[in-house]
């Protein structure tokens, strides 16, 4: 029921968490006038594309024109603004899960977040966020708004682990199948679309986990006493899966090369064959064509042997041009 009404405002959902892991649901008429207890937090989830989304935010959120002029622009890349009292503004990005989406083409979400508020925007709807729900629907879910976004910043690199490690395991299903067999040849447009991919997420991932690094550093006094740990650890999670991206794209870079080395030498060895053969019937095609010429005193014209005294000399030639072949190791 809450949420074909909020839908109507633009806003995806309203909760309070209770301070315990759970929440409770609120339709958009109840924001007005709410008063939170001390142990609660309010989460607002917003459709940025809504036109009651801008509206709301500029003239009833008591945001400046300078958070909501941040929030509401049209493109940007991950990044922390520390706003006075104590306030930040934080933009994330997280896997692209949508049906028939590129999961590289990553999902921006935007969040103002304060003391026992937290305003959050998404274009596209976005995994983590629903896994989120459920967890507070459960009872196990963040209990303050400092832990709410450390379990955003958590659901969404989980994701990035499992799309890191497809694209490492397809990777080496790569390289099995070129040790095993010599024949196998690898298609090209779907090993550069592995690099292609690798290339879209460190693009995001980099300034990301450079966000996890200062919030590690800057604690804010409204953060739970542990919070630097966890976003220290998640600092460290994304410097391990860009270095596996990174390793990725080499991998693929050899696989490539591996591949271009195989088809030269291949080449290689056809062309040394027709070599050979050339080399082998080019003075038997000389003979062939000096005694084929329509002109008086062509040796054997008159004998019945001639053709067959030919035959044997062009036999002779191609022995011991096989001698000479063999005894220069060429063959």
């Amino acid at each position: 029921m809450f949420e074909e009404e909020n839908a109507q405002w633009g806003l995806v959902h309203a909760l309070v968490l209770d301070g315990h892991g759970g929440a409770r649901w609120l339709a958009r008429t109840d924001l007005d006038g709410l008063q939170l207890a001390e142990c609660e937090s309010l989460w607002l989830h917003w459709d940025r594309s809504h036109p009651q989304t801008q509206t709301w935010l500029r003239q009833d959120s008591g945001l400046s024109e300078f958070s909501c002029d941040l929030l509401l622009e049209e493109n940007t890349r991950p990044r922390l603004v520390a706003l006075a009292e104590d306030e930040l503004l934080l933009f994330l990005r997280g896997v692209n899960l949508n049906p028939g989406a590129e999961p590289e083409d990553m999902v921006s979400v935007r969040i103002f977040a304060e003391r026992q508020r937290i305003i959050s925007l998404r274009l596209r709807p976005l995994r983590a966020t629903d896994e989120l729900l459920a967890e507070l629907e459960a009872g196990k879910g963040p209990k303050t708004a400092s832990e709410l976004i450390l379990a955003l910043a958590q659901l969404l690199t989980d994701k990035v682990q499992a799309l890191v490690t497809d694209l490492g395991e397809i990777v080496d299903d790569e390289e099995d199948k070129i040790d095993s067999d010599e024949r196998y040849t690898p298609e090209h447009g779907a090993i550069l679309q592995i690099r292609r991919r690798a290339a879209g997420l460190r693009r995001f991932l980099a300034p990301q986990r450079e966000i996890y690094a200062q919030l590690a550093r800057n604690r804010l006094p409204w953060f739970v006493e542990d919070d630097a740990d966890y976003w220290n650890e998640l600092n460290n999670s994304l410097t391990r899966y860009l270095e596996e991206l990174e390793l990725t794209r080499e991998r693929v870079g050899l696989v490539m090369e591996a591949e271009s080395r195989r088809l030269s030498e291949r080449m290689n060895r056809t062309m040394y064959r027709f070599g050979i053969i050339t080399g082998i019937f080019l003075p038997m095609s000389f003979l062939t064509g000096l005694l084929g010429i329509n002109v008086g005193g062509i040796p054997g014209a008159d004998s019945p042997y001639g053709f067959l005294v030919a035959c044997l000399m062009m036999l002779t030639v191609a022995l011991g041009q096989w001698l000479l072949f063999r005894r220069l190791r060429w063959v």
